[in-house]
């Protein structure tokens, strides 16, 4: 799966990978899991084998798929684009190989039009891959983890040990109060709360403690949705505004 995408903060997703696990709360309603099922029944062959059913839902089995077929889609776009790197699956999970993230960052390096954002529930395996970089840095390429509440708060600091020009957090889906968080290096937050026909309640308190932390912290703050089951219902406006603060892009030719 690859080309123009709804979520707020990107322009467009690419998914050389397919498949995940679930890794901590956060995962438990992931709209990945279901798009996967979808894609499955559909025998798209990259998601073949990579869901199974449990109860009314579908989870991850844990199978990955590297999409080869899809690594070269970005140098295809002409037009500079903000890419969301693996949308339906996580680049930096136990089951990737660091011979195939190379690969994909062959592309990246060579598609310098387009910036990159890769999110991951392992920062500590990013930071392991980055340090084998020698701290050379993709100036398009952002770095950002996912933290759903406090029980995942230590993933900022391998976050923050990244070497990267943007490192940014994503707090989506929220789905508890996350406590006081040290930004320092961190350039970008995103929160949300979780959507779709199971999605847990998020309290406007945790929002506004990361909102005051990041207006503190001189940290770019985006607030992508209120979530629940309708999303188009709740808006995504805080103070009777949005929030669409982001940083730089650095986009070269």
């Amino acid at each position: 799966m690859a080309g123009s995408s709804d979520i707020e903060w990107t322009d467009a997703t690419w998914n050389p990978v397919a498949g995940c696990r679930i890794m901590s709360a956060g995962c438990t309603n992931c709209y990945a899991m279901r798009m996967a099922a979808r894609l499955e029944a559909m025998g798209q062959r990259p998601y073949q084998g990579t869901t199974r059913k449990s109860g009314q839902r579908h989870v991850w089995t844990g199978a990955v798929y590297l999409n080869e077929a899809a690594l070269d889609i970005p140098k295809s776009w002409r037009k500079p684009r903000l890419v969301f790197v693996n949308s339906m699956s996580d680049l930096f999970q136990d089951a990737v190989p660091f011979a195939y993230v190379d690969r994909v960052w062959e592309v990246m390096a060579a598609t310098p039009i387009h910036t990159y954002q890769i999110l991951t529930k392992q920062p500590e395996r990013m930071r392991e891959y980055l340090a084998q970089r020698d701290g050379q840095a993709l100036p398009n390429v952002w770095v950002g983890t996912s933290v759903e509440d406090e029980r995942v708060k230590g993933r900022v600091d391998d976050l923050r040990a990244c070497e990267a020009t943007v490192r940014f957090i994503s707090f989506e889906p929220l789905i508890g109060a996350v406590g006081s968080v040290d930004l320092t290096g961190i350039h970008w937050a995103i929160v949300g709360g979780e959507s779709g026909p199971r999605a847990r309640p998020m309290s406007e308190l945790w929002v506004r403690q990361i909102f005051d932390q990041c207006d503190r912290q001189n940290v770019a703050f985006f607030f992508k949705q209120w979530g629940g089951v309708n999303k188009k219902k709740t808006g995504r406006e805080l103070d009777g505004r949005t929030w669409d603060e982001m940083p730089p892009l650095a986009i070269t030719e």
